[in-house]
């Protein structure tokens, strides 16, 4: 297994600063803007670390099927509060709401 660094959380953490309100990224979205487009679930093991690195919109982040992060009940909330579009319970509604802003 791979182990989270310093440089690779604060990689992982300066790009979910710059998620816009309203929209979410996907881990494996942000494991390529990163350039280690095959540690997706590193990304997720990564932010789930990032409390004791300050504030960050963590919340932003989904599965690429838009599911959110079971266990983590805020999560919706704080998406409902900056009107993300949901397609269910757990599911973001990712096609309307993906942040493309970096490739």
């Amino acid at each position: 297994m791979t182990k989270i660094d310093e440089q690779f959380m604060q990689s992982v953490l300066n790009i979910v600063d710059i998620i816009p309100l309203g929209r979410v990224a996907t881990y494996g979205q942000i494991a390529k803007i990163i350039g280690r487009p095959r540690n997706a679930r590193l990304v997720g093991k990564a932010l789930g670390k990032s409390g004791g690195y300050g504030k960050h919109p963590c919340h932003r982040v989904v599965t690429a099927t838009g599911r959110l992060v079971p266990g983590w009940f805020d999560q919706r909330p704080m998406l409902m509060a900056e009107k993300v579009p949901f397609k269910d319970e757990n599911h973001v509604d990712i096609k309307r709401c993906q942040w493309h802003g970096i490739k």
